[in-house]
């Protein structure tokens, strides 16, 4: 196994851990962390295991020191497809549902969404046996978010829009079934991409053709806060320095939502170069003390060889939530 971290006890009567970023030494994009009572499991995008089981699973107590635990999707449902994407975990009446995507072919087109179901948050995971939306178009980056208003579950991701200007990937959201595994209606527009900070490729040759420009938001997380929801989302293009995350809001998860503040670049988190290029699709997760969020995000080494995954407090503003953050340097995490 392996481990990362320094725990200590602060001289007051608090006890905190150390943590400094990035928290996993190895490949980990895409980073999701699930709470399960007193204990974190983080899924991420990283090479299969030899055996080729997909997406590495790690363990925590307390955000800072983690344990490599294993691979969390069986090989025989990872030999139904390539390039396996963005796991995200949820829990149900005690089983758990993993969300992610896969392409039956060798290229990024024809991603779509499945699910995979477990008896543990460790896994192994079973896939479920088809894709959630088959007939959708490329969709990656499923999150599935319950709304604690009503304990209604909703399947928000990333998907292409084509049909007219600004073309690019944009966010969709559908409401679940009751045993998530299927959707209970069609999908509608979150947000789609309009700035120039949220440009994935300028003459983009992909669907067999060239696009001037095509724009890219991806990566949701929803969070509800005092009856508002807000979608938390990664724009730009998954490699380069302008990527970051910003966020749009709603009264309800269906929408309409808005994005007021996407003129002003990636409000919630950007990158600090060379130290943290392209910091994004983040999750965010309850501390060890029940009261502080985290951001949890991966982004670039100054290398440019690895996306490793990073914490920083997540923190309400008069405008909407922001990362404090990225940071570099040593912080504690209260207990």
């Amino acid at each position: 196994m392996s481990r990362i971290g320094t725990a200590t006890v602060s001289a007051s009567t608090a006890r905190t851990v150390t943590y400094q970023n990035p928290v996993w030494p190895h490949y980990f994009a895409d980073p999701f962390v699930l709470r399960v009572g007193r204990t974190y499991w983080a899924y991420g995008t990283a090479p299969a295991d030899a055996s080729g089981t997909e997406f590495p699973v790690l363990r925590s107590e307390d955000l800072a020191t983690w344990t490599f635990v294993g691979h969390a999707l069986r090989p025989r449902a990872a030999a139904r497809g390539h390039n396996f994407w963005a796991p995200e975990v949820a829990e149900k009446d005690g089983r758990f549902y993993l969300f992610y995507s896969s392409s039956p072919k060798n290229n990024d087109e024809h991603h779509r969404i499945r699910v995979a179901v477990a008896d543990s948050a460790a896994g192994p995971f079973e896939d479920a046996g088809d894709a959630l939306m088959p007939d959708a178009g490329f969709s990656i980056d499923a999150h599935p978010f319950r709304d604690p208003r009503t304990g209604k579950w909703y399947l928000f991701f990333a998907t292409d829009y084509t049909g007219e200007e600004p073309f690019g990937t944009g966010l969709a959201v559908a409401p679940l079934a009751d045993d998530l595994l299927s959707v209970a209606a069609p999908p509608k527009v979150v947000i789609r991409a309009t700035c120039d900070w949220q440009v994935y490729e300028r003459q983009r040759n992909y669907k067999g053709r060239v696009w001037e420009a095509w724009h890219c938001v991806e990566g949701p997380f929803v969070l509800e806060r005092d009856g508002k929801y807000f979608c938390l989302y990664s724009g730009g293009a998954w490699y380069s320095e302008n990527y970051g995350i910003g966020f749009a809001t709603a009264t309800d998860p269906l929408g309409p939502w808005v994005d007021d503040l996407a003129v002003h670049g990636p409000t919630v988190l950007k990158g600090a170069p060379p130290k943290v290029i392209g910091p994004g699709h983040n999750s965010v997760v309850l501390g060890p003390d029940d009261r502080t969020l985290f951001c949890v995000y991966h982004a670039w080494d100054e290398g440019h060889t690895a996306r490793r995954m990073c914490i920083d407090p997540l923190i309400w503003t008069e405008t909407g939530p922001k990362c404090d953050g990225p940071s570099t340097e040593p912080r504690t995490i209260v207990l």
